[in-house]
């Protein structure tokens, strides 16, 4: 009895780290451009070079230490390590931008979330069998869904389900790691039905919040003029209209002109930002025609993100009247259909009611099969 409760206080301590770790890093999500800006101010020649060495430390003393833990079933060990270096590998080739500041924090990240994962590994780790690895997953999947929406949800972030599948590369990269210097007797689901039943409404509930994330972020609509083109938000177009009225109103009396990273994101705003790059690049590559239509998309849905300064654009970035009677001129007589692709992540229009049907036969399946 005595060895049963040291057992349960001894997982409760190692969830409770764990769980400090994971929402460490959820809530210093909205400040790591702070964090990034203000260890390159410390040392600004040696910025990648800290941040390089650290990630590369990090890694050699955790692989040394997994090491020099194989004794034994060496062979599909050291092939477990062997996947979780590739897959690291791959993270990095995939989340590569060619800009190094950026790739350098994003190679941080990986390191974080293979630690996530290590620190649940330990806590389900007693249980020495196929749970063992199934709930940590299951753990740094959720931790990477409450990062992005933290970061949809901010301003200054963006969030995206592309970035919840890489934190969760990162997560069975790390939990491979662990499994190879610790594995659990067997790695097959526990026999016992309450103990799978658990592991099913879990993930039932990861599906969910997967879900929820999902619509909120990638649902949306096809908006189409015949005199400008197509582009896809998460507003309709009448709601880009009423959206336009009410931010021209408030934003009269209240510019946004403060970013306040504890607040919730104007995604309006953001959307028309996104259009006013998109502008500005074609605009900057030569290309009138595109720097046109996004011009004129910011005129019909977005005007009040062009005659108001906010945080982004302190001067409004409304073309002045001559260079944009010049770029009207320019291509007049042009009937190309445009689509506008300044979206940074993709949006889908897909019917509700069939994405959360298709949601719930998959958990009805889960819960069946176990």
């Amino acid at each position: 009895m005595n060895t049963e409760r040291a057992g349960e206080r001894a997982h409760r301590g190692r969830l409770t780290v764990a769980i400090a770790a994971a929402a460490a890093i959820v809530v210093s999500s909205p400040f790591i451009g702070e964090i990034r800006n203000a260890i390159r101010a410390a040392s600004p020649a040696q910025f990648r070079t800290i941040v390089s060495a650290a990630v590369i430390t990090a890694i050699v003393v955790a692989l040394i230490a997994a090491v020099a833990r194989i004794r034994d079933r060496r062979v599909w060990r050291f092939g477990i390590l062997a996947v979780s270096m590739a897959i690291a590998a791959l993270y990095a080739r995939a989340v590569a931008t060619g800009n190094a500041d950026v790739d350098i924090v994003e190679h941080v990240h990986f390191v974080e979330y293979g630690l996530i994962a290590f620190l649940f590994y330990r806590a389900w780790r007693p249980l020495d069998d196929g749970s063992a690895v199934a709930w940590p997953l299951l753990a740094g999947v959720f931790v990477g869904i409450v990062d992005e929406s933290v970061q949809w949800f901010v301003p200054g972030r963006v969030g995206e389900v592309h970035d919840i599948f890489l934190n969760a590369a990162a997560s069975v990269c790390g939990l491979l790691f662990a499994a190879s210097a610790d594995p659990p007797a067997r790695f097959g689901l526990p026999s016992r039905r309450d103990a799978t039943r658990r592991l099913a409404y879990a993930l039932g509930v990861l599906l969910v919040a997967l879900a929820l994330f999902f619509q909120t972020v990638h649902l949306g609509h096809q908006v189409y003029d015949p005199e400008i083109g197509m582009f896809w938000s998460r507003y309709s177009a009448a709601d880009l209209i009423a959206a336009s009225r009410d931010r021209a109103e408030r934003w009269r009396v209240s510019p946004p002109v403060v970013l306040h990273r504890l607040s919730r994101e104007d995604q309006y705003l953001s959307e028309g930002l996104w259009h006013v790059q998109a502008r500005n690049l074609a605009w900057t590559a030569g290309d009138p025609f595109s720097a046109w239509r996004e011009n004129r998309i910011l005129e019909t849905f977005f005007e009040p993100v062009l005659d108001t300064p906010s945080y982004a654009t302190p001067s409004r970035p409304r073309w002045p009247a001559e260079q944009r009677a010049d770029t009207a001129a320019r291509v007049a007589g042009d009937p190309g259909l445009y689509m506008s692709r300044a979206a940074p992540y993709p949006i889908y229009t897909w019917a509700p009611l069939l994405f959360w049907s298709a949601i719930a036969v998959t958990i009805a399946a889960v819960l069946t099969a176990c």
